[in-house]
């Protein structure tokens, strides 16, 4: 039944077709073969169930909202306040790009939209202030992944919707992993910079420094409204995303005038083809996951790769391993809802805390979304960069390495996804 299953979504994949296709698919033949007495029409209901929640109304609103500060100059306003702080520092300008990374995720969510928003004008600063080109893609690239980890994480999102597990807590968890990247980038960046010899830029003066956190103190204030706002209890993830999309378009519409309301029409469209995809998607993955439970398949696959009794240790390496592979070759929404129904049972009952798992496998999916063969940030920086594919992963390596060092820690250190309930009442 398994083979059967792999075999087909295998070669639907090496034929070229949309992902959805595939899950959709092998698990319908799976039902054709091994109980032709099923309804078929279960799947259909299934598809439909998919997307049927709550949650995923705040999927298409964060996008909007991300969309909008994109088209926006949201990104060139971080760039400013935090290259006005550390620009001249020893690798001021790294360190400013994987800040302004973490903070436009605190603002998008994505990773794709973190290298478009930040990586168009940083690109152009890390160029002039010395960087070799392929240094400052593959820094680009990289510091995009803080954007799945910093909330709000479009892939925490998907997480909590397959496991039922709490938004706001995966938010909160997300905090401290993403400062520790970062932390992480900036000290390689001032090493490399040493390295190279990278000339230091002029300090800005205090006033130009006042004026510059003064233009950035309102997109700083999205971050505090969706985290605050949810931990608060003041209103859910799916209402929070609805006020991102209102305090995006009065920032950008009304009050910096950098968007005009005829550009809406066109934002609300991008969003629109985007959501479309990761809607259909989802209702697949929803299919996919019924199917493959009733077929008890996790439990064979997991028993054939953890053993009958394994440890919590072995559990999250053998998720780290998978989710990890998994994003170098497949979308990281697919691999979230096809890998997530498989291990999440195994690793509840090995004893591990749903939080810090949801937390270690949106590190993966982070992690595996800029690296070879096919990560998608990778082939993002590649079009917007006009860059060919080995010009962009030319420099990852060590960044790929710092990353797979922090994956370890987090394994044996849960107390770092969950220092939040230590912290926050």
């Amino acid at each position: 039944m398994v083979a059967l299953l792999m075999s087909i979504m295998v070669v639907l994949l090496l034929l070229n077709f949309p992902m959805m296709i595939p899950l959709i698919v092998g698990p319908l033949v799976v039902l054709w073969f091994f109980f032709p007495n099923l309804d078929p029409m279960l799947m259909m209901q299934q598809l439909q169930t998919g997307i049927e929640s709550y949650v995923l109304l705040a999927v298409p609103l964060f996008i909007l909202a991300a969309d909008i500060m994109t088209t926006g100059k949201t990104s060139n306003r971080l760039l400013d306040f935090v290259g006005a702080f550390v620009g001249h520092l020893r690798g001021g300008y790294a360190i400013t790009t994987a800040a302004t990374c973490t903070l436009f995720g605190a603002i998008s969510g994505s990773t794709q939209a973190t290298v478009v928003a930040v990586g168009k004008p940083m690109r152009e600063r890390l160029l002039k202030a010395g960087y070799k080109d392929s240094s400052a893609i593959a820094l680009i690239v990289n510091s995009s992944d803080i954007a799945l980890l910093i909330p709000p994480s479009i892939g925490m999102i998907m997480y909590a919707l397959v496991s039922n597990t709490s938004v706001g807590d995966l938010f909160m968890a997300g905090i401290l992993p993403g400062i520790i990247v970062f932390l992480a980038f900036s000290i390689f960046s001032i090493l490399y910079a040493k390295k190279e010899d990278i000339p230091l830029a002029d300090k800005v003066p205090w006033k130009e420094r006042f004026r510059m956190t003064g233009k950035a103190l309102l997109p700083l204030g999205f971050p505090v409204i969706v985290v605050g706002g949810i931990y608060a209890g003041i209103f859910s993830a799916t209402e929070a995303a609805g006020i991102s999309v209102l305090y995006a378009f009065i920032l950008e519409v009304i009050i910096y005038r950098s968007i005009k309301l005829t550009q809406i029409p066109k934002v609300a469209l991008s969003t629109g083809l985007v959501t479309s995809a990761v809607f259909v998607l989802v209702a697949a993955g929803q299919a996919f996951t019924w199917v493959i439970s009733f077929a008890r398949i996790p439990q064979t696959i997991t028993e054939a790769v953890l053993g009958p009794d394994p440890s919590q240790t072995f559990v999250l390496i053998m998720v780290t391993v998978f989710f990890f592979v998994g994003c170098m070759f497949v979308d990281p929404i697919v691999v979230i809802l096809v890998l997530t129904p498989i291990f999440y049972p195994v690793a509840v009952n090995a004893g591990i805390d749903p939080i810090h798992l949801g937390v270690i496998i949106t590190f993966q999916v982070a992690l595996g979304s800029a690296t070879p063969p096919f990560g998608v940030d990778i082939f993002t920086a590649s079009a917007v960069f006009e860059k060919s594919y080995l010009d962009v992963i030319r420099a990852t390596p060590p960044y790929i390495i710092m990353l797979i060092s922090i994956a370890i820690l987090l394994i044996f250190v849960p107390d770092i996804s969950l220092a939040y309930r230590y912290i926050l009442p």
